[in-house]
C-alpha cells in the first residue's frame, strides 16, 4: 500500500514516524527547511511512547507521479486550497482515500466539494505535539489517538486494512462510523478554545475564574453546536456538557496553539475556525454573536 504524508510537522511527523515501521511504501512532502533537515537527517521523534529516529526517508517538495492509496495531509488550514490544487493533477482522484487531519471542518467541507461525499473522509488527531528547535517532532503526554472514517458512513475495506496495519505499528487510529460527530465535537470546542484564548490573551483557567469570559465561552461553544445542527450532525450526547467536564480537568495555565502563533506575529488559523462559524451561520440564518467578537476583535 502506497501512503503519502503531505505536512511532516507535529501531527504528521508523529503519524509518519509509527507506519515507517510496516510495510507500507511512505512518502512525504515537506517544504523549505523542513525538507531539508528531512532529506539530510531524516525523521526523529521524541516521545514517552518511545523515541524514533529514521535516517533515510522519501521526502519530496512536489508530490510525485506516484499511485498513492491513502492521502494524509496535515498542512495548516491556510495551506489546504493548495493541498488541494495539487491533488488535482493526480491520476483517479476519486480511487484514493485522502485523510484531512486539519482542525475545524473546512478541509472536509472542500473535499466534499471536489470528490462528492460518498468519496470523502473525515479525520480527527487527538494529540500534542510540535517541531522542536532542532528539527524533531516532539509529542508531549501519553495521548496520541486518531480517528478515522467515511463522511457518509460508507465501510472501506482499504481504510480498514490501512488501520489495521497501522495499529500493529503502534499507532492507535480507529476508524468510525459516525466521524462528523468526532469533528464536529473537537470543532465545538477548539473554536472556543482557540478564538477566546487568543481573544482576550488569557490562559483556560483564568477565562473560567472570570464569569464573563466563561459564559462568553461557554455560548461560543453552544453557537458551534448549534451550527453543527444545520450541516445534519447527530450527537448521541451533549457535546457542551462533555467539554465543561473536561475543561474542569485541564491545567490552568492551558492556552491554545492559536495564541501561541499570534504571540510569535504568525499566520493564524481565524478565518477558518470563527471565520467558518461566522460565513456559515450567515449563509443559514444563524446568529453567533461571540464568534462574530472573536472574527472582529483579534487584529
Amino acid at each position: 500500500m502506497n501512503i503519502l504524508v503531505y505536512g511532516v510537522g507535529g501531527v504528521g511527523g508523529f503519524i509518519g514516524s509509527q507506519i515507517l515501521n510496516s510495510d507500507f511504501d511512505v512518502t512525504f512532502i515537506a517544504r523549505g527547511e523542513r525538507y531539508k533537515s528531512l532529506k539530510k537527517y531524516g525523521l526523529s521523534l521524541k516521545s514517552k511512547l518511545g523515541n524514533k529516529s529514521i535516517k533515510k526517508i522519501k521526502v519530496y517538495e512536489r508530490i510525485p507521479k506516484t499511485n498513492f492509496d491513502i492521502i494524509i495531509s496535515t498542512v495548516k488550514l491556510y495551506d489546504f486550497d493548495h493541498f488541494v490544487s495539487e491533488l488535482n493533477n493526480l491520476d483517479n482522484l476519486d480511487n484514493k482515500i485522502i485523510l484531512p487531519f486539519q482542525n475545524g471542518i473546512y478541509s472536509e467541507q472542500k473535499i466534499i466539494e471536489e470528490l462528492g461525499i460518498d468519496n470523502s473522509y473525515g479525520a480527527v488527531a487527538q494529540i500534542s505535539s510540535y517541531i522542536g528547535a532542532n528539527q524533531e517532532v516532539i509529542h508531549k503526554g501519553d495521548l496520541a489517538t486518531f480517528f478515522v472514517g467515511n463522511m457518509n458512513n460508507k465501510t472501506d475495506e482499504k481504510l480498514s486494512s490501512f488501520c489495521e496495519k497501522s495499529k500493529n505499528t503502534g499507532l492507535d487510529i480507529r476508524q468510525k462510523n459516525n466521524i462528523k460527530e468526532k469533528i464536529w465535537e473537537k470543532f465545538i470546542f477548539l473554536s472556543a478554545y482557540s478564538g477566546i484564548t487568543t481573544l482576550t490573551k488569557k490562559t483556560i483557567g483564568e477565562i473560567f475564574d472570570t464569569s464573563r469570559l466563561k459564559e462568553d465561552f461557554i455560548k461560543a461553544m453552544i453557537e458551534t453546536f448549534e451550527l453543527s445542527k444545520f450541516f445534519l450532525v447527530k450527537f448521541s450526547y451533549d457535546p457542551v456538557e462533555f467539554w465543561l467536564e473536561k475543561i474542569r480537568k485541564m491545567p490552568y495555565d492551558m492556552t491554545s496553539s492559536m495564541f501561541v502563533d499570534y504571540k510569535n506575529n504568525r499566520r493564524l488559523e481565524l478565518k477558518w475556525l470563527s471565520g467558518f462559524i461566522v460565513k456559515y451561520s450567515d449563509k443559514f440564518g444563524h446568529q453567533c454573536p461571540i464568534h462574530k467578537k472573536i472574527l472582529n476583535g483579534i487584529k
